[in-house]
Order: structure tokens, then sequence, then C-alpha cells
């Protein structure tokens, strides 16, 4: 055997070395990928529930069909799927009916005292100052979860004021503020 062919020898030795290592380190067993894509699955369901929940509309139904498939190009369309709901309700939740009639009552009601965490110490909380009776009749879940209106987003905070509007109250709740704003 000449030095050339024993190098060759050598080299095609190291590459297929080489690929059997690379070929043995994936990154996880098709086990894993498959409890991973299941979890990916669960987290955007429920981020598509928090949304439609925020906005009082239907849940969207599921039939957990991820708990008993093994194929894993279903469970990946499956969670594509559930990405996309997601991504549309919180899209959706961006946008409240009365926006810019909650902005506008923002501006008089909060936005000097501390914007949308505001807590001024007079018994109304958030940017849109709503009373703790308010908060606990229209949005018990988020006052469990994360205490007065001061301690909400503005989308919340707005969403919370368009069950108000969906019950009846209209703008009322804000007299003062509706009416600077043309609402009443």
């Amino acid at each position: 055997m000449t030095n050339a062919s024993l190098r060759l020898l050598v080299i095609a030795g190291v590459l297929i070395l080489a690929v059997a290592a690379l070929a043995g380190a994936k990154p996880a067993s098709a086990a894993e990928q498959r409890i991973d894509v299941v979890e990916q699955i669960g987290v955007l369901r429920q981020q598509t529930w928090n949304w439609q929940r925020l906005m009082k509309v239907r849940r969207t139904p599921t039939a957990y069909e991820e708990r008993t498939s093994v194929s894993t190009t279903f469970l990946e369309s499956l969670r594509d799927l559930w990405r996309t709901r997601a991504e549309r309700a919180r899209t959706r939740a961006q946008d409240p009916p009365h926006e810019p009639a909650w902005r506008c009552i923002h501006r008089h009601e909060a936005a000097e005292a501390g914007g949308w965490s505001a807590s001024t110490g007079n018994g109304y909380y958030g940017g849109l100052q709503m009373s703790v009776q308010f908060q606990v009749a229209l949005a018990p879940e988020l006052v469990r979860r994360k205490g007065t209106a001061d301690n909400w987003s503005a989308i919340e905070q707005m969403w919370v004021a368009e069950r108000a509007v969906r019950r009846g109250y209209g703008f009322t709740p804000w007299p003062s503020s509706a009416r600077a704003c043309g609402l009443l």
C-alpha cells in the first residue's frame, strides 16, 4: 500500500466516524419531540382561550386529539392551527370595539393621575377609574388573578369596560368623562 492510499484510507475512516457521530447526535428522540409538540399545543390553546375569555367570546372547542395521536405530522399541523388561532385571538383582542371612546375617557379620568396604573386612593382604580364593586361584578377572574384594575393592562381594562357596554350600561359608569367625550 502506498502512502497516498493509506492517507485516503485514514481520511475515509475519519469521515465515516464523523458522519456516524453526527447521525447519532440527534437532539431528541421521537418521543421527546412528540412531548414538546404536545406541550406547545397546550400553551397555544391556553393563550387562545385567555384572549377569548378576556373578550367574553365563545371558547374554541377542542377534542384534545394530541393526547392520542402518534403522528408527528398531524401533531405539528395541530400545533400550527393553534398558533394561528392564538395569533388571531390576540390580534382581535388588541382592537376593542370602542377603543377611541375608552382612550378619551382615560384622558379625562386618569391620564394625569398615573395613567392606566392609576391608584389615587379615592376608591377607583386603573385608567378608567373603576370601583372595586364594578371590577368584581364584571371581571372577577381578573380581580382574583391580578388584583384591582391598576394592575391590569390597558387592553384588559378596555375589555372589562366593553362588558359594561354589552350589559346595557353604555358609558354611564363614567358620566362626566363620557359627556366630555361626546358619548352621552
